[in-house]
This record gives structure tokens, C-alpha cells and sequence, in this order.
């Protein structure tokens, strides 16, 4: 296991997160990612622990992910399902996260449509004088730090197989397209890959993607962080090191936002002619679940020459193992 130091009892936001914290994530979960190449994929580091999955919002890649991670670090996992809860009777949020308190529960894993739950949660834990920690694995347009760090991992072992690290990506550019207005995803994702040195640009339609995004993050002296933002496409992926394509969320569109899906894939959807823009060995990401044919062309996605999707999925075991883990030892 990679020796860190960790003092991070929740995770909420990506924000104020510091390089040597990425790099802790990175090299733990290499650690964990060689584990998960044996024959025998489980480690005791949780043993005794209980890991809650809280998701009031439906998930599959990030819920089955954290339930596998918990598994394989041996820890006991109790799953909410809010059709079947007393969620259904009246009961508050807060009381049910009570509730799983009451159970043992060491860690909450939480998901949630509206942004501030975790962090509501978190602050109950924390004014009950509890010693249990809290993920945000989502919550509304505010962040998603899991796929964030996930992606991060993804791109970094491509480099450094063995010590994946954030200055890996110093001076490289990197696209982000689509809809980075209702995205979580996006937000996470740039604060960590500014932070990491890399120029970051945003692209879509003016619709969901508003001038203010610009100004999304403040850099300092000790950490200059580089965003861009384009209305129009191959500006964004001129020499492009590695293109993330977004999810259009039609789910949480309120107003017409969009003339048509085959608009959208006409002028944003990323297609093997549109890599011709960026680096030859360019690649490509999309946090799922993928619109085939709107947000990236089905040919792309599977193409193992440019796709890193099916690397993302593998990725996630690996890096929420090291998060889980972190958050426990952060809890000393």
C-alpha cells in the first residue's frame, strides 16, 4: 500500500483540493489497481467497517462501483433504495441518515438530485459528534469528485503506469464537450485537471454552456489554473492531448435548450474525422451512461486505438477502494 498522509474526513467538493491529496489518490489506487490484477481481489484493510450507499438518485456504474470497492477492502455494505424506504412515509433525509448511523455505519456514500445533500449530511454527522466520514457521489449540478479522480487515474496511468501523479499532465490540453451547465462531472473534473497544470477547454452550445463558466475557478501563484471556453468546436479540439465528451442530461432540462439530438451531433459530436484536429495519439473519454450517435459517434466509442471509456469503468473500482480507504484512515 503506497504510504500517504491523509487528514480529509469528508469529501464533498474537488475545490479545495491540493496536489499532494490528488497525488495520495493516484498512488493508492495503483496500489489497489495491482491488487485487483490477482488471482484473489481482496485486501482486509476495511474489515469490521460498514459502508452505507445512500442513493436517493439512480445509478449504476458509480453505485455498483462503490459496492464492489467496499467488497473487496472487506468492509460490510448496506444499500438504500428510496422506492422501498420509509423515504416513502415522510421520513427526513437527515433521519435516515440517522438511522444507518444507528446501524454502525463508519462511511455514507451519498447521492442525491439536489445539490448541498452530502454536505447537509456531512454536517449533521459532524455536529452529532460522530466519527463517520461522508462521499459525495453526486449531487445535482454541483459535483461528482469520484469520476472526477477516476478520470484523472484513467489519464495518468496512460503516462505512469506505476506511479500515476498530476504533474503528468503539466501543459497538456484537454476538451471537455457538451453540457457543462447541468454537468457535475464537468465541474469536478476542473478543478482537478487545472489543477493538475493542464489547459482545460470547455466547448458546447451557448445554451449550456454560459460565458460565467470562464470564471469558474481562480488560480493563485502557487496554483495557476488555465480555462478556456469555446462556442465552436475545433477550436477546442485543435491539438487536443485528450477530449471528454459530456452527457447531454435532457432529464434535468427545464426550457428547450437544444433545436434537435442531430443538431447537437452535427455541430458537438465527436467523430473520428473531428480527431483529426487534435494530437495523433489523442484520446478519448465520456463519464457514461453515452447517448451512441449524439455525444460521440458508436465507431469512436469502440474503437480501442482512441477509447478510454471501458478504462474508465475499470478505473473506478481502484480509485473508490483508495477513497473509501483514505477516508477511514482520515478519520484516526
Amino acid at each position: 500500500m503506497a504510504a500517504t498522509s491523509w487528514n480529509r474526513h469528508h469529501i464533498i467538493s474537488l475545490a479545495d483540493f491540493q496536489p499532494f491529496e490528488y497525488d495520495a489518490v493516484l498512488q493508492t489506487a495503483a496500489s489497489f489497481q495491482e491488487v485487483l490484477s490477482r488471482r484473489t481481489k481482496k485486501v482486509p484493510a476495511l474489515q469490521g467497517q460498514v459502508i452505507a450507499n445512500l442513493f436517493f438518485e439512480s445509478s449504476t456504474r458509480t453505485r455498483s462501483s462503490f459496492e464492489l470497492a467496499a467488497k473487496r477492502l472487506s468492509a460490510d455494505t448496506l444499500n438504500f433504495a428510496p422506492g422501498t424506504s420509509s423515504i416513502t412515509k415522510g421520513e427526513t433525509i437527515l433521519d435516515t441518515a440517522k438511522t444507518y448511523l444507528a446501524m454502525g455505519t463508519d462511511i455514507m456514500v451519498i447521492r442525491h438530485r439536489e445539490a448541498g445533500v452530502p454536505l447537509a449530511i456531512a454536517n449533521e454527522m459532524d455536529r452529532l459528534q460522530t466519527r463517520v466520514g461522508v462521499f459525495n457521489a453526486g449531487d445535482g449540478q454541483h459535483e461528482h469528485p469520484s469520476q472526477a479522480l477516476l478520470d484523472l487515474f484513467t489519464i495518468c496511468t496512460l503516462f505512469d503506469p506505476e506511479k500515476p501523479r498530476l504533474s503528468l499532465l503539466q501543459g497538456k490540453k484537454i476538451a471537455i464537450v457538451g453540457d457543462i451547465l447541468h454537468s457535475r462531472v464537468a465541474r469536478s473534473n476542473i478543478w482537478s485537471l487545472t489543477a493538475s497544470g493542464a489547459e482545460v477547454h470547455l466547448v458546447g452550445p451557448p445554451t449550456l454552456l454560459p460565458k460565467a463558466f470562464a470564471d469558474f475557478v481562480k488560480g493563485s501563484d502557487e496554483l495557476p489554473r488555465k480555462l478556456f471556453v469555446h462556442w465552436s468546436l475545433e477550436p477546442a479540439l485543435e491539438n487536443a492531448d485528450f477530449v471528454m465528451a459530456l452527457r447531454i442530461q435532457k432529464e434535468r432540462m427545464t426550457s428547450h435548450l437544444l433545436p434537435s439530438l442531430r443538431e447537437y451531433h452535427w455541430r458537438y459530436g465527436i467523430t473520428g474525422d473531428r480527431l483529426q484536429h487534435c494530437q495523433p495519439d489523442v484520446k478519448v473519454l465520456h463519464p457514461g451512461p453515452v447517448n451512441r450517435g449524439v455525444e460521440i459517434s458508436s465507431e469512436l466509442m469502440d474503437d480501442p486505438k482512441f477509447s478510454l471509456i471501458s478504462q474508465q469503468v475499470t478505473s473506478g473500482v481502484a480509485v473508490r477502494m483508495a477513497l473509501l480507504y483514505l477516508m477511514s484512515s482520515g478519520k484516526a
